[in-house]
């Protein structure tokens, strides 16, 4: 049997931080010695899209959340069918994307179906499978970051694995139960990810740090240039969700500091405020130059779990917003409460209604927060090292 690790990420999605969080988990392999790969799921993606769509299609339409994706779903397809400015600068960041994927990705050999990868899985001597929300409900139904297709003699690994949300329909759990029973070594994101398998297989899982958490600023600095892509002090803006309240807290940061907005727009879905709050709009950025507007950034203002993520890593002055209501059952608001957790940092998680005055008062112990992410940092490097030798369970006693 090969040495080598297989790694089962959403590498190919056109999110900054679904792809940085791709990388990442490759990054890790390589920095403990263990030969990888991505496994390219370009011979079966549209297997794994039609399961999801079905999914969709039965699930209950009482869901915001799934009203949501249904409406993004079907906004897409009419812009697609406008060849207007916003399509032209969608496919400008999608070839960004696509640069930076095939620059940085070391992949697997193409294969045609989930069963054919099944049929081959004893090329790896394990496959892992991390970290981002690849355990939602449609994504399992999909059955593809299940690892349901893995054979008995292949190790079998969750690294960070989130459910982007507290809790699962009735029919997601009886599937969960299955793979969450099969997979040898399971860590999770999020606490409310360890309550979940527990809940429902039983099993005491450990919490461990977001891949991206794995390396500090300066490591990341290695896949972007040195030099600042905007030569002046600015703010920067990177929401995914369409609130308007979020946006004018932007506008009055940018009358209160005098500083010019700059705007990675439009990210989840098409939100003309994203315009109005913003001066300098970018659409041909990869995920190294979203590094760079971050860490050159005077301000942050997102409601992105990895925006804050990077945030932190370059020592900045941040302003996270929820995207979700608390009381949201599919809320994916959890890895927040994770990452403010870990790191004990107060006072960044806002509403947007806040005083500038008052929330530019706010200081951040660094020193503090770094000691903290070195230690978590530690463990999860152990979690990983442990179950990738394969001797016994890495779940907590």
């Amino acid at each position: 049997m090969s040495r080598k690790t297989a790694i089962v990420s959403c590498y190919f999605q056109p999110n900054y931080g679904s792809m940085l969080q791709a990388l990442a988990t490759q990054m890790a392999l390589d920095s403990l010695g263990y030969e990888n790969e991505t496994i390219d799921i370009s011979g079966f993606n549209n297997e794994i899209k039609k399961a999801k769509l079905l999914y969709f299609l039965k699930a209950s339409f009482t869901s915001t959340i799934l009203f949501t994706k249904i409406g993004r779903a079907r906004d897409a397809v009419i812009r697609r069918m406008r060849k207007n400015e916003y399509t032209k600068n969608m496919s400008i960041r999608n070839s960004a994307f696509k640069r930076f994927e095939e620059k940085y990705f070391k992949m697997s050999p193409i294969f045609n179906s989930k069963k054919e990868l099944g049929d081959n899985c004893g090329r790896y001597y394990a496959i892992l499978v991390g970290s981002d929300q690849l355990w939602l409900p449609g994504n399992i139904a999909a059955d593809y970051y299940t690892l349901n297709w893995v054979g008995e003699n292949v190790n079998t690994i969750a690294y960070a694995t989130s459910f982007g949300q507290s809790c699962l329909p009735s029919g997601s759990e009886k599937l969960a139960k299955v793979f969450l029973n099969k997979i040898r070594h399971i860590s999770v994101r999020e606490q409310s990810g360890a309550n979940l398998v527990k809940k429902i297989s039983g099993r005491k899982v450990p919490v461990v740090c977001d891949p991206t958490l794995l390396f500090d600023g300066k490591e990341w600095s290695k896949i972007q240039d040195k030099k600042a892509i905007i030569d002046k002090e600015y703010i920067f803006v990177y929401f995914l969700g369409s609130n308007t309240v979020h946006r004018e807290f932007v506008k009055r940061l940018r009358n209160e500091t005098g500083l010019t907005v700059v705007c990675l727009p439009h990210i989840d879905e098409y939100v003309k405020e994203d315009e109005e709050c913003s001066d300098i709009r970018l659409y041909d950025i990869d995920p190294g130059q979203f590094l760079n507007l971050i860490r050159n950034a005077r301000y942050v203002c997102t409601d992105s779990f990895h925006c804050s993520v990077f945030s932190i890593q370059y020592e900045k002055e941040f302003f996270t917003f929820r995207r979700f209501a608390s009381k949201n059952k599919q809320s994916t608001n959890s890895r927040l409460d994770t990452l403010f957790q870990i790191t004990d940092i107060r006072g960044r998680l806002l509403s947007g209604n806040e005083s500038i005055s008052c929330v530019l008062t706010i200081k951040t112990d660094y020193k503090d927060v770094n000691a903290r992410l070195k230690n978590i940092r530690e463990f999860s490097y152990g979690y990983l090292i442990r179950a990738l030798e394969d001797k016994g369970s890495t779940d907590c006693d």
